[in-house]
């Protein structure tokens, strides 16, 4: 087995075939990053999971990785309901990818699971070169963060509140990169980034609709790629929504696709009484 970190240029990296390798690597990252700073770790059956109840974005809260037979996976989803329903979410989710069963599909299905997301991990191989339009972001930047990415997401203040506290949380951490855009008023354009064991992933990249199209979005993406190999990413990934303009977004900027990923949710509201 070949390290995809060995030699992340190498052009058979995106080789179906090594789809597992790359997919583990990712997701190891991704998993640090939703813990960060007060998450947890552990495994919930055959599953990878992380929890993190300071963390408003869904990559602070799922599973991954459920590699096992058919009644192993389908006892880590009744476990991972009750997981879930523990620290007050909604509902469970899992990222099935490479390194989940292949049959997860009719595992879920049967265990009243349901798909609700599809989409794309993706490998940068475009221009690392940091823009001067860009600057990494500072304190006083935090509020005006916080209600750029609240309005990309439609959070009402209560989780802009809540999501302000988070990006403070990472603030501090080596391994988050935090970068905006403004254009000597206001903020206008944010991007986050966080690296983990020679992997850095491209989180949130977000620009105010009033000033895309200018190509803002492309510089943060770039200045956010040098940030990271800057402070050791050997591959830089990140995840987009299959199809539609996220994905054309990602090809513009130089990803090119790497693996697909479905998103598996079970709403345990009734599990929280």
């Amino acid at each position: 087995m070949v390290d995809p970190l060995h030699d992340p240029d190498d052009p058979d990296l995106l080789d179906p075939y090594r789809a597992r390798e790359l997919a583990a690597l990712v997701e190891t990252a991704r998993v640090a990053s939703g813990a960060v700073r007060y998450g947890k770790v552990g495994k919930v059956g055959c599953a990878t999971v992380v929890v993190n109840r300071d963390n408003p974005f869904p990559s602070g809260n799922f599973a991954c990785a459920l590699d096992g037979s058919s009644a192993e996976v389908a006892g880590t989803l009744m476990r991972l309901e009750q997981t879930f329903a523990d620290i007050g979410r909604a509902e469970a989710v899992v990222y099935a990818s490479p390194t989940t069963v292949a049959e997860i599909e009719g595992i879920a299905d049967d265990a009243g699971w349901y798909a609700v997301e599809e989409s794309m991990a993706v490998v940068h191989c475009g221009r690392t070169d940091a823009s001067p339009r860009v600057r990494p972001a500072r304190d006083t930047d935090l509020e005006h963060i916080g209600g750029l990415v609240a309005d990309e997401l439609g959070l009402r203040m209560s989780g802009q509140r809540r999501l302000v506290r988070h990006l403070g949380q990472r603030w501090d951490d080596p391994r988050c990169v935090q970068l905006v855009v403004d254009d000597g008023e206001r903020l206008v354009g944010f991007a986050s980034g966080f690296t983990e064991r020679g992997v850095g992933l491209v989180e949130q990249v977000v620009v105010l609709p009033a000033r895309r199209r200018r190509g803002l979005g492309g510089d943060l993406v770039a200045s956010t790629a040098a940030a990271l190999r800057s402070v050791g990413a050997l591959l830089v990934a990140a995840h987009v929504d299959e199809g539609g303009a996220g994905e054309r977004f990602a090809e513009a900027c130089g990803f090119s696709g790497g693996y697909p990923v479905t998103a598996y949710a079970r709403r345990v509201d009734e599990l929280l009484d």
